[in-house]
């Protein structure tokens, strides 16, 4: 009788345990799929200006929630390469241009000399389609930027839009100009809705014939 008691002791424990492990995988697999990350592949593109061909290759996103946990961030790991094939006119390099933080004029500035810059448009709870660009993004627009390796924190309202300049480089002559930029992380906080990005690269050339072409990416959502 005791054998039997002691058997069947044995077996509930067994049991008990095997229900305990199970009830821990399924937690940890819960939480890696609440914590998954999302790859998503770009399309390259192309832009043809006056004197530049814009050119974006390789470009993708890993979106993953914020580290914060407060259910209104998220991250994003940028990649991509923007080129700039430029045919410069002679002219008079004209002055500094600095950003006018008006809506959809603030993505370039220049110091001098013409510039390559890409970077991302950020928006929470907007559309940052073709149709919004060409009418000028509202809302509260901010241009931020940082060097290629560092960490850029972003703070959306509702309704508002961020210029993000990832990387950059001047054009002091005509030839082909590159940037690359690899894993780099762009913080969203403060967004309780729904959150999206697209791609720009912008070419400013000064002097007596003065253009700047924007090449734009496919939108893509941030969650």
């Amino acid at each position: 009788m005791s054998e039997n008691r002691t058997a069947g002791l044995r077996r509930t424990a067994r049991f008990a345990g095997v229900a305990a492990a199970a009830s821990v995988a399924v937690g940890l697999l819960s939480t890696g799929a609440a914590n998954a990350d999302t790859f998503v592949p770009l399309p390259d593109g192309q832009k043809v200006g006056q004197n530049v061909t814009i050119t974006r290759t390789g470009e993708s996103a890993v979106v993953s929630p914020s580290m914060a946990a407060n259910g209104a961030g998220r991250t994003a790991w940028l990649s991509g390469k923007a080129i700039a094939d430029v045919n410069t006119p002679d002219g008079t390099v004209g002055p500094w241009n600095g950003a006018q933080n008006a809506p959809g004029t603030n993505n370039s500035s220049t110091h001098g000399t013409s510039r390559l810059t890409t970077g991302y448009i950020i928006g929470c709870q907007v559309n940052i389609a073709d149709s919004a660009i060409s009418a000028g993004v509202t809302g509260g627009v901010n241009l931020t930027g940082a060097n290629v390796g560092g960490s850029l924190g972003v703070n959306l309202g509702p309704g508002q839009v961020a210029f993000v300049a990832v990387n950059g480089k001047d054009i002091p002559k005509s030839g082909t100009y590159s940037v690359d930029y690899k894993d780099v992380p762009i913080e969203v906080q403060g967004c309780g809705g729904y959150a999206q990005a697209r791609a720009f690269t912008v070419v400013e050339i000064i002097g007596n014939d003065y253009s700047k072409t924007t090449l734009y990416g496919q939108p893509f959502s941030l969650g």
